[in-house]
């Protein structure tokens, strides 16, 4: 049968069984995995009945309890589904991360309801990336109705550290061997395909003071002035960072932000100790031990330049940038194809601000894109805002691309 009478019998299959899809990923919303404090085992116990039913077998893969408590979560069940066909074929991956960040303030939505307002499902991870968990599955089950010849396989990676990291997530699963694909796609969102990313630098800054009351405050040492003094060192790199350019589309100049910051005893006592989480965005140019130096020397120099103020720096997270290899041009002529047929507009190749842990697979050397369910930006999804959102034609639309992304290379 032509490829065109396929797309065509994909297309009609994926509208027939959209409502099942949208129930599918309402259930996977409304069971929480709020990382932290990270306890996504029952959300991977619910995804593997949820798939069962459809006849998917899901490999669990716990990851041993003393590594998860010692990376900071609670528990983490990565899920793999092996679909075999004939030989001679590429394998190729399709992953998406479960875990995502506390609902926080501010919903008018329930963020565990997947209630659906003017076509629109709301919840949080609803676009980032449970979305993808039900487009990358009934793009497989759309393929496997077609009944036509495949060669190679398909495997859904469902894991569950991208927050964290991934280092227990894509990670875990490549270090242990479960693992090698010949080519993979990362949830994402549906108006561009994600060749890039940036690296990313997490490091927490303690800074020592001497607490003392507040009414002799000379007979202590202010540790809340001594990290103000280091953090307008840290801003002031930003302005420096301005001037440093990436030559990948999409993708700016680095930049620092502060997230996170707590010390202190009491209104009345001169603060002791005060702590702060830094979050430095690596361009892919950028040399990751070199980035890190600077930022403790720039700390360095600052908490020299205050008496008394001593500071200790723990890094936190290291996620190398992705570079686009060689080996992802076939995913990434599919989709472009594929998605501005049927979303009727340009699906530029371009790299994207975020982290994410799709660079396991390139440092692998797995070839991979990010492609799926989702609006045009971040900005648009509300991705770790409140009232995180996802158009429902957007997942239509891209289940569509890649149940015909899987046809072309597994024909």
């Amino acid at each position: 049968m032509s490829p065109s009478s396929d797309y065509d019998r994909l297309d009609s299959w994926i509208d027939a069984h959209f409502d099942e899809e949208v129930r599918f990923l309402q259930q996977l919303v409304q069971v929480p995995t709020d990382t932290p404090p990270g306890n996504n085992a029952p959300h991977a116990d619910r995804t593997a009945e949820l798939l069962a039913s459809f006849g998917f077998h899901a490999e669990k893969h716990p990851v041993p309890q003393a590594e998860v408590e010692a990376y900071g979560m609670e528990s983490i069940t990565n899920l793999i589904v092996r679909r075999p066909y004939a030989a001679g074929g590429r394998t190729i991956a399709l992953n998406a991360h479960g875990d995502v960040v506390p609902p926080g303030e501010g919903w008018m939505h329930d963020p565990y309801g997947g209630e659906i307002v003017d076509g629109k499902l709301y919840g949080r991870a609803s676009a980032v990336s449970k979305s993808d968990f039900a487009s990358f599955t009934f793009a497989v089950r759309a393929l496997e109705a077609l009944a036509a010849p495949l060669k190679g396989s398909v495997e859904l990676h469902f894991t569950y550290d991208e927050e964290f990291g991934g280092e227990m997530g894509p990670g875990w699963l490549l270090k242990k061997g479960l693992t090698k694909p010949d080519l993979m796609i990362a949830a994402g969102f549906s108006y561009e395909v994600v060749t890039a990313h940036n690296g990313c630098l997490q490091m927490e800054v303690t800074v020592h003071g001497k607490m003392a009351h507040a009414a002799i405050p000379e007979s202590g040492v202010d540790a809340l002035q001594g990290a103000v003094h280091i953090l307008n060192a840290l801003y002031a790199q930003n302005t420096l960072y301005k001037k440093v350019t990436s030559t990948v589309a999409g993708i700016t100049h680095p930049y620092l932000n502060v997230g996170r910051i707590e010390g202190g005893t009491n209104t009345n006592v001169v603060p002791g100790k005060v702590s702060f989480k830094l979050d430095r965005r690596m361009i892919p140019e950028e040399k990751p031990a070199e980035v890190e130096a600077s930022i403790r020397q720039v700390i360095a120099a600052a908490a020299g330049a205050c008496p008394g103020i001593s500071v200790d720096i723990k890094r936190l997270l290291l996620a190398n940038s992705m570079r686009p290899l060689e080996g992802n041009k076939p995913l990434v002529d599919a989709i472009q194809k594929h998605g501005e047929t049927l979303f009727g507009t340009r699906i530029p190749a371009m790299g994207t601000p975020l982290y994410t842990d799709v660079r396991l697979y390139a440092e692998a050397g797995i070839p991979g894109v990010i492609y799926g369910a989702g609006p045009r930006t971040v900005l648009e999804s509300h991705a770790k805002r409140a009232d995180e959102r996802l158009e429902l034609e957007d997942l239509r639309r891209a289940t569509k691309v890649i149940a015909r992304t899987l046809r072309d290379l597994l024909s």
